[in-house]
């Protein structure tokens, strides 16, 4: 993965902010508001706050997950590909899994699990590799 394509590193703040804010916009939107049973229509004010919410979290995944970390070299770059693979593979495993085990469940629900799944085991494997990495050469100083 070429780093010309990563966003600079400031922007692993801006998508963790993006991702952060949605938990007590989502939080205080729910409590005013009766989300089992939508309006109906497309412009609702259930559905705009749906699409808002639904972007802050995938945007906000997507800068934290494709930002450029400090030191950017060659085992990074292995690292986040190998991290890619698996969060890939992970992904349509877990897919596949739903489509076949589940009857009658709303579209949007695995659509937004298709599409945070790939970046959430991403961004978790990548770090956990990252945070081991830099433990064990701590460790061996």
């Amino acid at each position: 993965m070429k780093t010309r394509f990563l966003f600079p590193y400031w922007f692993r703040y801006l998508g963790l902010a993006c991702f952060l804010v949605h938990i007590p916009v989502m939080l205080f939107f729910s409590q005013y508001h009766d989300m089992d049973n939508p309006q109906p229509g497309l412009f609702t004010n259930s559905h705009i706050f749906f699409i808002f919410t639904t972007l802050m979290v995938t945007v906000g995944l997507f800068l934290f997950a494709f930002s450029k970390e400090k030191v950017e070299d060659e085992q990074i770059m292995q690292l986040r590909r190998d991290s890619l693979q698996w969060a890939v593979y992970f992904n349509y495993v877990i897919l596949i899994g739903v489509l076949i085990f589940t009857e009658h469940m709303e579209i949007r629900h695995i659509l937004l699990l298709n599409m945070w799944t790939l970046l959430l085991f991403f961004i978790l494997r990548f770090q956990w590799v990252i945070f081991k990495m830099n433990w064990s050469a701590r460790k061996g100083d």
